[in-house]
Order: C-alpha cells, then structure tokens, then sequence
C-alpha cells in the first residue's frame, strides 16, 4: 500500500512486477537482467537452485585462487581514462605491487581496475580481475592473468577481500564505497585481520574524511578508528605502510597441494 493522488492505493508485489516488466528500455535507470533475485519470496526449488549456483560461484573462485599467492587489492572507478592522474597512480601501485611480489588483484573492469592490473602486468607480476556481469560498463580488461566472472556482487566482494594483505581505494563511485565500508567495517569488528587500508586521494575524499571525522565527534564510530584508514595522495607513503605492516606480521610460505582434489602442481 502506498499513497499517490491523494489517495492510499493497495499494490501487490505481482502488481508491481507488472508494471516494470512493461515499461520501455529507455525508462529504465539500469537496464534489467533478466531476473532480480531479491523480488521477494520464490518457490522453494527456484530458492535452491539459487543456494546452489551462488555455491557453485564461490567453489569455482576458491579454487581459482586458492594458489594464486598473497594478494593486495585495489579498488576504484571505472570511469578513468590513461591520462587521468588517478589512473598513473594505480598503475604505478599495481607496478609496486608486483615488485614487492604480491598479486595485484581488482574487479577487472576498465578504469582504475585496468590501471592497476596493467601496472603489474607490465613488471611481470601476476594479476587477477574478479568481474561482474552488468549490463553496461564492465567489461574485463585485457591485464590480467585470470579472471573470474560472478554474477552477484556479494560474491565477487568476498574473492576480492578473501585473499589480500592489504586493500587500497583509489577515487571512485558507489561501488568503491560500497567495497571501501564493508572492507573497513569488517577489520573494524575484527572480523578479518586488520590489514592496512589506504585512502587514496586527499582532495577527492576531503569531505568524506570530514564526515568521518563529524561521525567520530558524534560517537557513533570510536576516533581510534580512523585510525585504521591512511588517508594519503603519495605513492611511497602507501606502499611504505603496506609494506611495514606485512614484514613486521607476516612471512610468505607456499600452499601444498593435494592430487586427490586434482589441484595441478
């Protein structure tokens, strides 16, 4: 039920289902897929067979990237061309990246993502893009040495953070802030180890940062806590914090494989 004209009218979700499939392309904000899997309530084999291919995307990264090594992760817009400065500067991480000998891994789409991979590709390094099918925009880039496809993000963000020892945000959109929150909000409820996260950027993230920084004078976040993100615009100082961080609480020791899960050696 809603309120529209001067009157309360009763809507079914069926109703309302109608009413999107009959609308033209070109109303639509964001092209439809061909189905949204939160439009409420399924029949019970159609909620399973949901269960089963979302487990059947995390298998199939899990053992994508089980090997791949330790991984640093960079996200940012998609929307920055070469000669962007942003763009330079993910390069030049994804290139520090692969000297320090880490695996640079992004959401594989153009723009900082692209940047990035490229940086490490070009020094050699191993690079990974976890893509996202959507209807306009990503489209894998041409850097990396694997990439993955997931149909949903909430998967694509558990592979993007799973494997990393350190997380960079470089300027970008809803979707940058969407993996910067919930990649801030679980090491700040310890929920994974409290790897370095570094804000890239001082002048686009200016108010952001002053917002966090009215947060933590309102109480709702502890002021200890922006002290889990290094808000930078210097390359070396990022890297210098990475790298610090690693050496002093980790040491790199090859995964065995076993041959009765068929992992190649």
């Amino acid at each position: 039920m809603f309120y529209r004209n001067g009157r309360w009218r009763n809507y079914s979700i069926f109703s309302v289902r109608h009413n999107l499939k009959n609308m033209k392309p070109h109303e639509h904000l964001i092209p439809p897929k061909a189905h949204v899997y939160l439009d409420g309530p399924k029949s019970r084999g159609f909620e399973l067979l949901f269960a089963m291919r979302v487990f059947w995307q995390f298998i199939h990264g899990f053992r994508r990237l089980h090997f791949i090594g330790p991984c640093i992760t960079i996200f940012g817009s998609a929307r920055f061309g070469e000669e962007h400065e942003y763009y330079r500067a993910a390069r030049e991480f994804g290139k520090r990246i692969a000297q320090m000998g880490f695996v640079t891994i992004t959401g594989g789409g153009p723009g900082i993502m692209e940047a990035a991979n490229r940086g490490a590709f070009e020094t050699g390094g191993v690079t990974v893009g976890c893509n996202i099918q959507l209807p306009f925009e990503q489209k894998p880039n041409p850097f990396t040495n694997y990439t993955i496809t997931f149909e949903h993000f909430f998967v694509r963000k558990v592979l993007l953070t799973k494997y990393s020892y350190a997380f960079i945000i470089m300027p970008g959109g809803f979707g940058t802030m969407d993996e910067f929150f919930e990649t801030l909000t679980l090491v700040q409820t310890t929920t994974i180890t409290q790897f370095p996260l570094v804000l890239f950027g001082k002048e686009y993230y200016k108010d952001l940062w002053e917002m966090l920084e009215h947060m933590a004078q309102k109480g709702t976040i502890a002021r200890k806590d922006l002290s889990l993100v290094l808000l930078t615009d210097d390359v070396d100082e990022a890297m210098h914090h990475i790298r610090t961080y690693i050496k002093q609480n980790y040491k790199i020791v090859p995964r065995r494989r076993s041959w009765w899960l068929f992992e190649k050696r």
